[in-house]
């Protein structure tokens, strides 16, 4: 880019004006405007077919294919009234991105005129390529046969653009021989076995009247804006991502003057213009700020049911790309775009709970009374005490990896905290010493005359922990910012499922010895909890000592890379956990360790070809230039008396001959092609390539701070992390 280049840059962002997005809009006017919702349909369909539509929505039974004519009909009617003239299938294939195959409402007729057309058979089923995504050799290249199902449970939308309207309507994706290809079918296979096993366990603790039982999600999504001039100059930012070199700036974010700060004029509008097209949608954003490092910010919605929220998950992602585009911003939301800043995470707020009895992860006023919390939590625990490894293997990538273990991210140690007064009664129940005597959480004295005392919460936040209870949920804090959330949701289900089934055996065995309910209930949990109390930590998660105690002591696994994490994938007893609760095959879970590993291997291969293009066309141009610069003015300096800055000269030439030469390494490295399995591919990538990246990164910015500003051809952190 130059120093000329970049100064104009920094000119044209500085004079810029945010690009103004409307008058404001009332809530009511905006909300789910363009989503054929319930109150729609109701508009819209005959009173039986609504009722019909309505109980597979909401109570989870079979769709009544013999409607579908007539949803179709009135969904098409509904959306070409506005202005919609092609629909698409949307759907999740295993790349963490959204998928969408569109079509025409467009049917030519024989006299050569043309009419618009939806038949429920097209709206129920469509066919994009089954080979063509990632599918672990589920399917060969010649079986291309592939098929989306409509979600009735998810509502379809509108998505509007300067142009047109298209009608999305979200679905399945399964391979011709019906193997999931995509994430929504194990997500709402994980609900189903999850629904069963806590119906049954609700029914043990005497509830008769029992709703179905959902998951819900609330994902908070960090992420980067750059100023589209700095980052479409930034060849690894476009393909990769992240910033593959770069000097630290002087200031970063060590002042802490950046979270929660006021936002900038221009980011904000940018926000309120997500902001809007979300509530369009039926998206309850919610909260905005700036994060912790410079041009970090954050978005976060209420809770929603687990599907409906990972559908809206993806949509905030993509409306974040796109309508930073508009505002002249690139959104990065790569775990670790910048080195030595914070990262971006996607802390994803789970819990369960249905229409009749609440919130089953609400202790309510004392948790000591609530046997239906205690029991679903002690579930919990004992899932992730069982299969920690399993939830280090859903949030496994290579973006993520940067982040895991760093200041801003828990560890790659699953563990839970539970806060002060409820590892508190948890150890009493463990040890059978249960005491009417607890920690209370209390009020907050602010000694102030016009604040009156506040309610504080039971325990403390810790964010050092990848697992944490947040007062009436868990926040997987481990997640990142990349990613889909519907895999932590699988995991974190069937988990759930698995260990319902197992609180459910052990209380029909107690009941059956005729224990009274509420000891049976104890009983279970102290049986859960010696076995599987010592996944619970309330300290620190980022100290060497919790490192060792944590595998030395409790045998927990330490999982650091996603090349150590991956293979988990394989292991029998996930395996038989996924196969026993109907989840996943064995060929469509051995599928996703293929994908995954795939992923990882190319990511940090495209990352590794970029650091040699890069630092062969770029960094070393720049740093022969500064050389040669020096050397034609020796003379003149020297007659004029102006000594040199001979170390300058002997610095620039070192590190520059040194990058050269660990460059020829790397790239030669990226030639072996012999590795016996997956497995050993991944961890060559992940102890032998990277590595040698980072050797390369450490002279490249070693030479940033050398090279003359006006050569140095990359925009530099100073300038994406603060011009806005």
């Amino acid at each position: 880019m130059g120093y000329e280049s970049r100064t104009q840059a920094i000119y044209q962002i500085t004079d810029r004006e945010p690009i103004p997005v409307g008058p404001p809009t009332r809530l009511e006017d905006l909300w789910a405007a363009d989503v054929f919702s319930l109150s729609k349909m109701k508009q819209c369909l005959p009173k039986a077919v609504f009722k019909s539509l309505k109980k597979t929505i909401e109570a989870g039974e079979q769709l009544d294919v013999s409607i579908a004519d007539t949803v179709a009909s009135a969904m098409k009617d509904w959306a070409i009234s506005k202005g919609a003239s092609y629909y698409a299938h949307v759907f999740y294939p295993m790349t963490n991105a959204t998928a969408e195959k569109h079509d025409g409402f467009i049917s030519t007729q024989s006299d050569g005129s043309a009419i618009t057309e939806f038949a429920g058979k097209l709206l129920v089923q469509g066919e994009p390529d089954g080979s063509s995504f990632p599918n672990g050799g589920i399917r060969s290249t010649f079986e291309a046969r592939g098929y989306t199902a409509w979600d009735v449970t998810s509502p379809a939308y509108l998505m509007e653009t300067d142009n047109g309207v298209t009608l999305c309507i979200p679905t399945v994706f399964v391979s011709w021989t019906g193997e999931a290809l995509d994430k929504k079918t194990p997500l709402l296979r994980s609900i189903g076995a999850m629904n069963r096993a806590a119906t049954r366990v609700l029914k043990l603790l005497g509830d008769d009247d029992v709703a179905p039982v959902n998951s819900s999600c609330g994902a908070e999504q960090e992420y980067f804006l750059v100023d589209a001039l700095f980052a479409n100059s930034r060849p690894d930012l476009l393909l990769a991502g992240r910033t593959l070199f770069g000097k630290p700036p002087a200031k970063g974010q060590q002042f802490d003057d950046h979270y929660f700060g006021a936002i900038p004029e221009r980011v904000q509008v940018f926000m309120q213009d997500v902001e809007k097209k979300m509530y369009r949608l039926g998206i309850p954003a919610k909260t905005r700020h700036n994060e912790v490092a410079p041009g970090q910010f954050e978005i976060a919605p209420f809770f929603e049911a687990a599907n409906v929220a990972s559908d809206h998950q993806q949509l905030t992602m993509t409306l974040l790309r796109q309508t930073a585009k508009k505002h002249g911003f690139v959104c990065l939301l790569h775990e670790k775009p910048f080195a030595g800043i914070n990262g971006s995470g996607k802390h994803v707020n789970w819990s369960v709970g249905n229409s009749t009895q609440g919130n089953l992860l609400d202790p309510g006023d004392s948790p000591h009374e609530n046997a239906q919390f205690l029991i679903f939590c002690a579930a919990v625990i004992r899932g992730v005490h069982k299969y920690g490894p399993l939830m280090r293997a859903v949030i496994a990538n290579a973006s993520n990896d940067h982040r895991l273990g760093a200041n801003e991210a828990p560890p790659a140690i699953m563990s839970v905290y539970l806060g002060s007064q409820l590892e508190e009664l948890f150890n009493q129940i463990a040890t059978g010493e249960l005491s009417d005597q607890y920690s209370h959480s209390g009020k907050l004295e602010f000694e102030i005359d016009t604040l009156p005392p506040l309610a504080k919460d039971a325990g403390d936040r810790n964010r050092t922990s990848p697992f944490a209870f947040t007062g009436n949920r868990f926040e997987f804090r481990a997640v990142g910012s990349s990613q889909s959330v519907s895999g932590p949701l699988i995991a974190l289900n069937t988990m759930l499922a698995d260990s319902l089934t197992v609180v459910g055996d052990l209380l029909e065995g107690e009941l059956s010895k005729g224990t009274e309910l509420n000891q049976a209930i104890l009983t279970v949990i102290q049986e859960i909890m010696q076995k599987h109390g010592a996944v619970i930590f309330g300290g620190d998660g980022y100290s060497e000592e919790w490192h060792k105690i944590a595998v030395e002591e409790r045998g927990l696994a330490n999982l650091p890379t996603s090349a150590d994490a991956l293979p988990v994938l394989t292991e029998k007893y996930i395996e038989e956990l996924f196969a026993k609760t109907g989840v996943l095959s064995a060929k469509e879970l051995e599928s996703r360790y293929e994908v995954y590993a795939e992923q990882y291997i190319l990511s940090i291969e495209v990352e590794a070809k970029l650091v040699v293009d890069i630092a062969k066309t770029g960094i070393y141009p720049a740093a022969m230039r500064h050389l040669a610069d020096i050397a034609t003015t020796v003379g003149g300096l020297e007659e004029m008396g102006i000594s040199l800055d001979k170390d300058n000269i002997k610095t620039v030439a070192e590190l520059t001959n040194s990058m050269t030469s660990k460059v020829s390494k790397l790239s030669s490295a990226l030639t072996k092609e012999d590795f016996a399995s997956t497995e050993e591919h991944m961890k060559y990538f992940a102890t032998t390539i990277r590595p040698m990246m980072d050797a390369v990164r450490e002279d490249v910015d070693a030479l940033e701070a050398e090279v003359a500003d006006d050569l140095w051809p990359l925009p530099t952190y100073q300038e994406m992390l603060f011009i806005k």
